[in-house]
């Protein structure tokens, strides 16, 4: 499969602990720097506050810290993805494409004043230690939230590796705040997992989207169709907690399962941030039935790829609405090793479709749910049981595939304890292929 790559600097996540995920190789259109007329009254009223800030202030105040504060307050007041990154910011920002960063694992953005959790990433301590999608944190150690910025919020959460950091949580259903301590840890990230779950049948896990996780991706399913004789009956894709990525790996996962039309498209106030990403022929699964799951924490480069299938009628999305990040944030370099984080643009689905807080909808709604098996019982009575009873006329009695059956239901009892959103993927994608079968 032919992987696209695009020279833009452009994100479609928000802020990850450790890492600021992700970036392509950076080419900026020059821009037109005709000078709108200037606000007067409004830059003399800055002038005004920064002179009295330098001259009554209780401390003496460098002028380039207050400058900073400034442009970190714009771009603050602009939406909870626009922000200034100072030169260590920036330069965590050029090597998160690696997948290695340091950290606890989470990526979050601000609510009402609080840092809120959009997603655990997969296998970090912070999925560890029980951080859900929608957590708010209140406060970090001994110290409120309330009145930090995200990035001031970030910074106090980052640290040695080995140390150790409390997080005092607010979660729906919980009557009071829940305190959890974390040890911050060195974070590497495996982007792509498989498996299969029963013979024909495959899974693919995607947990966060890099520059690379196409080329993994296509590798994955290389592999799950070696062990099932070169073909796959079905695949789910599971992008619950995914907290998106680089939208050059959006736009190439989708397409691995697309063979035409438009994927996903980009509008902004500006040329360069309108953008048009088409599919390329051929279909890693050779057109196998898909099941996508999706949840409230799947966001940005999550969304693109729920929402591109399911235009496309290409999958059915089972789970629970999306997080409902629908914008496009640009790195916008600045003198002295800085840089701006800079929402230009929003996303549309094929189909038109702007999800900006309003999320993907799936087309079968399921609730997490946990499920227990029942009590033992005595197994009903069945003709093969009854003494001297007849031959099927097969050659074989009834029973003398019992105990093959009795330990594939119990491995579906204990994918449905362990995981009923993907239990009952599994059963949906089984009846896709199967009709799919007969209408051959």
């Amino acid at each position: 499969m032919k992987v696209k790559t695009q020279n833009y600097l452009l994100l479609i996540t928000g802020l990850v602990l450790g890492v600021l995920v992700s970036i392509g190789h950076g080419v900026f259109a020059e821009r037109d720097t005709a000078a709108a007329s200037l606000p007067v009254e409004e830059l003399r009223t800055f002038s005004d506050v920064f002179g009295r800030i330098k001259n009554d202030y209780v401390e003496s105040v460098e002028d380039k810290e207050l400058l900073e504060n400034a442009i970190r307050g714009m771009l603050t007041g602009l939406d909870p993805h626009s922000a200034y990154l100072d030169t260590d910011q920036f330069k965590e920002l050029q090597v998160g494409t690696t997948g290695q960063f340091g950290g606890l694992g989470i990526e979050v953005g601000m609510e009402d004043g609080f840092v809120k959790v959009i997603a655990p990433i997969d296998d970090t301590p912070a999925q560890r230690a029980g951080i859900e999608a929608g957590d708010l944190i209140i406060r970090l150690d001994d110290t409120p939230v309330k009145g930090m910025t995200l990035s001031d919020a970030v910074k106090v959460m980052r640290g040695k590796p080995g140390t150790d950091i409390e997080l005092t949580i607010v979660r729906d259903g919980l009557d009071k705040p829940l305190q959890v301590t974390i040890t911050r840890d060195i974070i590497k990230v495996k982007s792509v997992k498989s498996r299969i779950l029963e013979p024909g049948y495959g899974y693919l896990r995607i947990s966060q989207f890099q520059s690379k996780t196409a080329d993994y991706l296509v590798n994955a399913i290389a592999k799950l169709k070696k062990e099932n004789d070169g073909k796959l009956n079905g695949l789910v894709l599971d992008l619950r907690n995914n907290p998106g990525g680089v939208l050059n790996g959006a736009v190439a996962v989708s397409d691995a399962f697309l063979t035409k039309g438009l994927i996903v498209y980009t509008e902004g106030r500006i040329a360069d941030s309108s953008l048009r990403f088409n599919a390329t022929p051929d279909d890693v699964v050779s057109g196998a039935p898909m099941v996508v799951l999706v949840n409230q924490g799947s966001a940005s480069a999550s969304e693109i790829v729920a929402g591109a299938l399911q235009d496309h009628k290409r999958a059915i999305i089972i789970g629970t609405r999306t997080f409902g990040k629908g914008s496009v944030q640009t790195i916008l370099p600045l003198s002295g090793g800085t840089a701006l984080k800079l929402t230009t643009a929003r996303y549309y689905t094929p189909s038109g479709r702007s999800i900006q807080a309003e999320g993907i909808i799936p087309d079968i709604e399921l609730e997490t749910l946990q499920v227990a098996a029942a009590e033992a019982k005595l197994q009903p009575l069945k003709e093969a049981n009854l003494s001297g009873h007849l031959s099927n006329g097969n050659g074989k009695l009834l029973d003398e595939d019992g105990d093959k059956e009795g330990a594939a239901e119990a491995e579906k009892e204990s994918l449905a304890q362990s995981d009923y959103q993907l239990y009952e993927a599994l059963n949906l994608l089984k009846g896709l292929a199967i009709l799919q079968e007969r209408m051959q």
